[in-house]
């Protein structure tokens, strides 16, 4: 059990059927009246965030959530399948659980499954991927002073904006969180 006087950034825990995370959190104590605990929540199967406040003794249910590394193998279709390392087992997961970062994904990487009581609710891919380019325009020589980009299309499919001096088969360091170009590896 976690006493909502204990709220803590990143505390898991089960309100009303559904899986909340602490963000933020602050004790008041006004003046007059009794203290409490303003919040705000994110709900980690949805993603939606709410800001609810609670009388410091409200007592709920931990929320474990699990998070595994497994290795993406493949899509078939809808559904995009991962091993588990340890036994070999194959998982195949929807096409709805994963998000936009999911396109600089390619096969054999290794991702974290998100799940609670078995039921996997997100993919995250590695924060940091290598990956080639297959298409952009040509680059040419001094191509490097200003700030322009051009699109360059990746070895998953992706689109990311680069510098102008990247040329086809460029291998380039990016960020998965953002979409954004940080280097050539």
């Amino acid at each position: 059990m976690v006493v909502a006087g204990d709220f803590k950034n990143g505390v898991t825990f089960e309100m009303d059927g559904q899986v909340m995370q602490v963000i933020e959190f602050q004790h008041v104590k006004p003046g007059k009246g009794a203290a409490f605990v303003r919040t705000k929540l994110r709900n980690v199967i949805t993603g939606a965030v709410v800001e609810r406040t609670f009388s410091p003794t409200d007592k709920y249910e931990n929320a474990y959530v699990e998070r595994k590394d497994m290795q993406y193998l493949y899509n078939d279709g809808d559904l995009y399948y991962f091993m588990d390392m340890e036994s070999y087992e194959q998982l195949p997961i929807g096409q709805d659980k994963l998000d936009d970062n999911f396109q600089f994904v390619k096969e054999n990487m290794m991702c974290k499954i998100v799940s609670y009581k078995g039921n996997v609710f997100a993919v995250e891919p590695p924060t940091f991927v290598e990956l080639e380019v297959t298409d952009t325009e040509p680059g040419f020589k001094g191509d490097t002073a200003t700030g322009t980009t051009k699109p360059a299309t990746l070895e998953t499919g992706a689109i990311v904006k680069v510098p102008l001096f990247i040329n086809i088969g460029d291998v380039l360091k990016i960020d998965t969180r953002t979409g954004e170009y940080l280097a050539r590896a």
